[in-house]
């Protein structure tokens, strides 16, 4: 038996996971948002270590995605793949506008604390409580945190539109990351399809809101010329927004109206379908 399941059919599971995420108390959002950014965070900090090691950034890359597929297979909650799936669910008429804002907004928060819980932790490790001060790995996030907001500041009013389209285009892959999960019913085939739009987003170093939530509050605490204003405004608040746009037009609303048809038949054919099997 094949386990690929249909794009009519992957369209309707979006709807679902929209709807049930649009229903969870804020305690489960704030919970599976921290694990969320803690789990990133363990992500990037694999993947900046297997860079550093091998000098080459592929490398990383390649096993970043690891983090990603924990996240979508415990059911954890990612603001940036609900960025397609709860407007689709509003679409769809399974939750409200209000429901889903209440999503982002408990999930980014859960998002924060985790992140910088993660970030804590890990420099504590990393630095063997401050008695390390040249960990090649240290300095690799330091120089990403300021490349990442003194990069588009000295851009000026250009750094704003390239953080923006960067984040457009990191998350129209996260999003069909988490898409491309419903495509099979298998463990590894999720995997698989989960792992690859993954790896291309991270491979080019487009900007992901959850990611920074991580590395730049992290090179701010090792030292990294970064200030808070300079965190939100040049990349937090417009990669967010970034990642919004991207989502939702380029994965959610597109698939969304190529399918809505024919999977709104499918789900009005089941009751037929299931009346006349009753009454035979």
């Amino acid at each position: 038996m094949l386990s690929l399941v249909s794009p009519n059919q992957v369209i309707e599971s979006m709807i679902q996971s929209g709807e049930a995420k649009a229903k969870l108390p804020v305690s489960d959002l704030l919970i599976r948002g921290a694990l969320s950014g803690a789990l990133l965070g363990f992500g990037t900090t694999l993947a900046f270590t297997a860079e550093v090691q091998t000098g080459m950034g592929i490398v990383g890359a390649v096993l970043f995605p690891a983090a990603f597929v924990i996240i979508i297979l415990l059911g954890l909650e990612l603001v940036t793949g609900s960025f397609a799936l709860l407007p689709v669910a509003v679409l769809g008429k399974k939750a409200t506008v209000g429901q889903m804002i209440k999503n982002w907004l408990w999930v980014i928060v859960g998002h924060i604390l985790g992140s910088i819980i993660y970030a804590l932790l890990y420099i504590i490790a990393i630095t063997q409580l401050g008695h390390v001060n040249n960990n090649p790995v240290a300095a690799k996030i330091i120089a990403v945190a300021e490349t990442k907001t003194l990069g588009y500041k000295n851009l000026g009013t250009d750094g704003l539109i390239v953080v923006f389209v960067k984040a457009m285009l990191c998350n129209w892959m996260v999003t069909l990351g988490a898409v491309m999960a419903m495509t099979t019913k298998s463990v590894s085939g999720k995997i698989a399809a989960m792992w690859l739009p993954i790896l291309i987003f991270f491979a080019q170093g487009f900007e992901h809101a959850v990611v920074n939530m991580f590395v730049i509050p992290a090179g701010m605490m090792l030292g990294a010329h970064v200030t808070l204003a300079d965190w939100l405004l040049w990349n937090q608040l417009p990669v967010t927004v970034g990642n919004l746009v991207g989502g939702f037009l380029f994965t959610g609303l597109a698939l969304y109206l190529t399918h809505r048809k024919t999977a709104s038949k499918m789900i009005l054919e089941v009751p037929k379908t299931d009346k006349s099997a009753a009454s035979r």
